[in-house]
């Protein structure tokens, strides 16, 4: 164990210890040079004499330092000091994706996708530089404080190009996560890191690893055996989409799991649209074939001895057990000499479970895809039928200068892949160094547009991509291609331009709750914008100033720029005035009683006697009598402080007044309809009413009158002559 105060190489002055895996101390120490923490990993004491363990740990600085990513731990300095292998690495200070899980759960789906695709952008990196980690799980990822992922430990990650060492199967992998083509023996591959993080996703979704066990084979033989367990046993309301992708993930065959990291997180990238929510529960294809059925596993069954060296993984221990055990482990070690014991139960295990699996796998339905290169469709179809595979009516055309017109170029799965008997193969047919015809791809997104293309000779650089805005074409997805669909295009030489949607254009929302909104109309609104209802959410919150169901506030504020398909909109609405009130007797605070409709002068004399200050706001109306209470603010049940408050009472002015029309000359009925159309009430005075003509009205025309208040007409007799005048 490495000293605390410790100064490595005299830069790297050891500060603390922070953990330790299978092959290494990780300790916290301060660059003196560069003045930053860093983490420096030393080989455990036990391996100081194990050359094969030195040379795996320089490999792992050696690849750990091709890898720059912003998702993977940077190594920044290796060497060897009094014996001592370390390497310097990027302190991140946080946790580890386990703890985050332990803590954290249940974890929102779209910061689990979040996490799920920086962890894939980083591993598609790995694999770029043709390195595969083997050794993915939570523990391996840790998270900083802003919540940016960091793989590390590549301590077990392996370059393709070194074959001398893809030949060791040694399964050094925790359990857990281990694929089942590693739990069989068979060597590691970019897809088995896909599975691991399949595992991973179904563990921040449920909480738990799928399959667990007594021990460590136990697990082993679950993770080649059993049927993933469902997610939505765990939550119902995990999207089908989502679980599709931990389905596609962690298929047992091979030839069904996502061929590529990034084919997983394309899917991802799109999971949580609305469109797929409730997609079909996505099925293997090469599921078709006969099942086995396998001995199960009791715990009567007499198994190798060399089994008993697998332990089952241990949860994770605090520091100073980690570090006492460590210790202990390191004398016992020392007396026994336990590091060949284990290098040769390793390898033991490794060729019994590969043997068990070889003798197991032979005879099953799994067969290999033949080579129909160059062969005619007819050859081929016959070829592939031959060996138990069924072949698509439809083939793909692909242009090619090695392979004459006709004959095939290549299939899918790809030839020499191992899959189910019955599998649909799809075929590549040449059409030499003539166009080809281009499929439609308008209505995909555009990465699986771009690998389409790509299949059919395209390089990235003739595909031209330019975004739009359109509000009926979910983001990221193709809306037009030129040339179009069924033209004859040249892979080698045609450009190929896609127009791509931005979704649509962002909308400015309007301040629901100066304007004096409703919950309802408000929401409205937002619908009439293109936003779903499942992108509003409503928090009530008590308002002693506010009506109920009207809008307290929002979140994005108004004026901001929303985006009707992605963004999501908080509304606080007012849920009234709180029920409880101050009732200690040297309170000031009391519960408002309800004075609309009752008359000033009584609501004055009630306030007056509580001591509360009031405002009288006068407001003309025509169905409320004058003097008469229209409306209060606070409102009715309201906490009012009675020394500091105030009640504003909008009282009734009477009916706004109105001017006499002039109705002289006029006939009784004539009269009536203009003086009732005026807001007047007719009343019949002196004259022959029947047959005279109106002569004067009481108040006289021009006068200001309340309206519904009595106009009076008076008639001049039949016999009289009219002059029009006023008496």
């Amino acid at each position: 164990m490495i000293e605390i105060g410790r100064k490595l190489n005299g830069r790297y002055h050891i500060i603390g210890n922070i953990g330790s895996g299978g092959m290494a101390n990780v300790f916290l120490a301060h660059d003196l040079i560069l003045d930053r923490d860093v983490a420096v990993k030393v080989l455990r004491f036990d391996f100081q004499n194990d050359q094969a363990a030195i040379r795996r740990f320089q490999r792992e600085a050696l690849a750990a330092t091709e890898l720059v990513h912003p998702n993977i731990v940077s190594v920044y300095d290796v060497g060897e000091e009094d014996g001592l292998q370390y390497l310097v690495m990027e302190y991140v200070k946080g946790m580890d994706l386990k703890r985050f899980i332990q803590t954290q759960y249940p974890i929102p789906y779209a910061k689990t996708v979040d996490i799920m695709e920086q962890i894939l952008s980083a591993v598609s990196l790995a694999h770029e530089h043709r390195i595969i980690h083997r050794d993915l799980k939570p523990q391996n990822i840790l998270m900083d404080e802003s919540g940016v992922v960091k793989i590390t430990d590549f301590g077990i990650a392996i370059a393709l190009t070194e074959t001398s060492i893809t030949q060791t199967n040694t399964m050094l992998g925790s359990v857990h996560y281990l694929s089942p083509e590693q739990a069989r023996g068979s060597m590691a591959t970019n897809q088995s890191d896909v599975y691991a993080v399949g595992i991973i996703l179904y563990e921040m979704l449920t909480g738990n690893v799928p399959f667990d066990g007594e021990s460590a084979v136990t697990i082993a033989l679950k993770h080649f055996q059993e049927e993933m367990p469902s997610v939505k046993n765990f939550d119902p309301n995990i999207p089908q989409s989502l679980e599709n992708v931990v389905l596609h993930a962690t298929t047992k065959d091979p030839a069904d799991r996502y061929k590529t990291a990034e084919e997983m997180s394309r899917d991802l990238y799109t999971v949580l649209a609305a469109n797929r929510l409730n997609e079909p529960k996505w099925q293997p294809t090469g599921l078709m074939g006969e099942t086995k059925i396998l001995t199960p596993i009791t715990d009567d069954m007499t198994m190798p001895s060399s089994f008993n060296s697998m332990e089952t993984p241990t949860e994770e221990r605090n520091e100073h057990e980690e570090i006492e055990q460590q210790e202990a482990e390191a004398k016992k070690k020392k007396k026994k000499k336990k590091p060949l014991i284990i290098f040769l139960s390793l390898l033991a295990l490794a060729l019994i479970i590969g043997g068990i699996f070889y003798f197991a796998g032979r005879g099953s339905s799994e067969v290999k895809i033949p080579n129909v290169e160059d062969q005619t469709e007819a050859q081929a179809r016959k070829m592939l039928e031959d060996a138990g595979l069924e072949v698509k009516t439809e083939t793909k055309q692909v242009q090619s200068d090695t392979i004459e017109e006709g004959k095939v170029v290549k299939t899918n799965p790809e030839i020499g892949s191992t899959v189910k008997k019955n599998r649909e193969i799809e075929l590549y047919i040449s059409s030499g160094n003539k166009k080809i015809k281009l499929p439609k791809v308008t209505g995909k997104s555009y990465k699986d547009a771009i690998e389409e293309l790509g299949d059919l000779g395209f390089k990235e650089s003739q595909i031209k991509i330019t975004k739009e805005t359109d509000p009926k074409v979910d983001e990221d997805k193709v809306i037009s291609q030129t040339p179009e669909s069924g033209e004859e295009v040249d892979p080698k030489t045609d450009e190929i331009s896609l127009v791509v949607s931005e979704g649509p254009e962002d909308v400015y929302l309007a301040d629901y709750a100066s304007l004096g909104y409703s919950y309802d109309d408000a929401v409205n609104e937002l619908l009439s914008y293109g936003i779903k209802e499942d992108q509003i959410t409503r928090v009530n919150k008590p308002s002693d100033t506010v009506g109920k169901d009207l809008v307290i506030g929002q979140n994005p504020a108004a004026g901001n720029p929303f985006n009707p398909k992605k963004g999501k909109i908080t509304l606080t609405v007012s849920s009234g005035p709180e029920k409880t009130t101050e009732t200690s007797s040297d309170s000031t605070k009391i519960s408002l009683g309800n004075y609309v409709g009752r008359s000033y002068e009584n609501v004055v004399t009630d306030l007056v006697a509580l001591g509360i200050k009031y405002e009288q706001v006068d407001e003309a109306s025509d169905t409320v009598s004058k003097g008469t209470v229209i409306s209060q603010e606070p409102k009715e049940g309201a906490t009012f402080d009675t020394k500091t408050g105030k009640v504003i009472l909008r009282v009734s002015s009477g009916p706004k007044e109105v001017a006499v029309p002039d109705v002289t000359g006029l006939t009784q009925a004539e009269a009536k309809a203009k003086l009732e159309s005026s807001g007047f009430t007719y009343a019949a005075g002196s004259g022959d009413v029947s047959k005279g003509t109106a002569s004067s009205t009481s108040p006289s025309a021009g006068s200001m009158l309340a309206k519904g208040e009595p106009v009076t007409v008076n008639f001049s007799n039949a016999t009289a002559p009219t002059n029009g005048e006023n008496n």
